[in-house]
């Protein structure tokens, strides 16, 4: 099974990932690895390379064709990224979208890069919708619409446990053969 696992910056989505993988057996790959693999090859910081971003779409395109590659050869694979729900089209087995309010993300951020949760607060709704605007122009994606989500969970009031917990009771829980009637999410996005 292929499960996706996105949601914003300070959500939590990397942990419950990493931890989701382990408890199934599963293989686990995030875009932030991808993209430091890919400021790695161009002999960039992910800082720089996340400046060039935002005046290359070439550097989008590159990270979101090599998750949509990932995705087609899964198998017991928890796939996380911000658009990983988005990019693994038909792909997907089960999609999961994490959320918190920004205040909680905001300190999540601040104690995990040791720095003002104000600034963290600041570069976290920046960070937001600098991102939610090149989805919309690259892809015509409307980051917001979490119709595509199997799942979707506030992570504020649980500890990082309690979101694995909560993720692996639902994904023992689904069936396939409750498909039907369910419009698959056939994405054909020009890389």
């Amino acid at each position: 099974m292929l499960i996706t696992i996105s949601g914003p910056a300070g959500s939590g989505k990397s942990t419950a990932a990493a931890a989701l993988a382990d408890r199934l057996g599963y293989d686990h790959t995030s875009g932030g690895d991808i993209f430091r693999d890919l400021a790695a090859e161009k002999g960039l910081t992910p800082l720089e390379l996340n400046k060039l971003a935002e005046e290359d779409d070439a550097i989008d395109r590159d990270l979101d064709r090599r998750l949509r590659a990932l995705a087609a050869e899964a198998d017991e694979l928890v796939l996380e990224s911000r658009l990983a729900g988005w990019m693994a089209g038909e792909h997907a087995d089960f999609r999961i979208w994490l959320d918190a309010p920004l205040e909680v993300r905001a300190d999540r951020i601040a104690d995990r890069e040791n720095k003002d949760v104000d600034l963290a607060r600041t570069e976290t709704e920046a960070r937001a919708t600098s991102e939610a605007k090149r989805y919309d122009e690259y892809y015509g994606i409307d980051i917001h619409d979490l119709a595509i989500y199997d799942l979707v969970l506030n992570t504020a009031r649980l500890d990082p446990d309690g979101v694995v917990e909560a993720i692996e009771t639902v994904v023992n829980a689904y069936s396939p053969a409750g498909d039907e009637g369910k419009t698959p999410v056939a994405v054909d996005y020009e890389f």
